[in-house]
């Protein structure tokens, strides 16, 4: 069974229903004894980190994250859940879970691609970069484009660097995909990016990593 982690962030339905036609057992939960006995977390979200960590701690679901991020569970994080893996946000000024070392900024306005002004929040498709042979990216077209909405980025660590696993260009190279251990995360929409996102997401439903 595969949990979606319901902590009133939105987004799940379209998670949940892309799972099911894959043929993946899913439940989508709040219930942390359910978290638990699943075998893999899926971890999605739209919305602001300052409300969002906190109904994690209202739930008891961000120490739940830590705890299974340690014991070596495969943890998808999607858009919103991949911001809140970091360090720090400077949405609300969030102390988030620290599980990829770093923070999360927002788009500095105006933002410019040569002579264009670009829209924030970048809302629409981009391609990403994929910079290793991770399997949970494997047999994805370099040139399938992804769906994208948000006004902030992630920002790896200096020297942490070897965890960006894919980069996407929206003014500046940004990090659009970041790999730890068991842990997987994408900015983007997997559920609403066709071909190419049900690929991601079949790969990580049947994703073993070796920690």
């Amino acid at each position: 069974m595969i949990a979606i982690i319901d902590y009133k962030a939105g987004n799940l339905t379209s998670v949940e229903r892309a799972v099911r036609h894959l043929g993946h057992a899913v439940q989508v939960t709040d219930e942390p004894a359910a978290i638990r006995a699943a075998e893999r977390i899926i971890f999605p979200g739209v919305g602001a980190a300052g409300r969002a960590m906190a109904d994690l701690k209202a739930l008891g679901l961000a120490l739940l994250l830590i705890e299974a991020f340690a014991a070596g569970k495969p943890i998808l994080g999607i858009c919103l859940g991949t911001q809140i893996i970091f360090d720090y946000s400077d949405e609300n000024t969030t102390p988030c879970l620290g599980l990829i070392p770093g923070r999360v900024r927002r788009f500095p306005e105006p933002l410019f691609d040569g002579p264009v002004r670009l829209k924030i929040p970048h809302m629409g498709w981009n391609r990403v970069a994929f910079i290793d042979r991770h399997p949970v990216f494997a047999n994805i077209d370099p040139a399938n484009e992804f769906y994208f909405v948000h006004s902030y980025y992630p920002e790896v660590a200096p020297g942490a660097e070897a965890l960006i696993a894919g980069t996407t260009h929206y003014g500046f190279p940004f990090s659009s995909a970041v790999a730890r251990d068991n842990l997987v995360a994408v900015q983007f929409h997997p559920e609403k990016s066709g071909p190419g996102g049900l690929t991601l997401l079949d790969n990580f439903c049947g994703w073993r990593p070796a920690c």
